[in-house]
């Protein structure tokens, strides 16, 4: 596992230290990395979501119903 040295601004390592003193996690390191989990996970669901614009866009019209973009969209965010 990797090791870094980052620095914060006051405001976001009050956020954390906040975090850690209500027991929400056990450490900076556990957060932050739960908080990058959660971004990756983001990104994969804005990926998503471009690639079927973009596709739609070169396409045309998508022959899925709205309730199936959404259940995908439901299944993506489901994990």
């Amino acid at each position: 596992m990797g090791r870094q040295s980052i620095s914060f601004t006051e405001p976001n390592d009050d956020w954390l230290k906040n975090q850690i003193d209500n027991k929400e996690y056990s450490s900076k390191s556990e957060l932050v990395n739960d908080l990058i989990r959660q971004a990756r996970k983001q990104q994969i669901q804005i990926d998503w979501i471009k690639s079927r614009l973009d596709k739609a866009e070169n396409s045309g019209f998508t022959n899925d119903s709205k309730d199936e973009i959404l259940a995908q969209s439901k299944s993506l965010l489901n994990g």
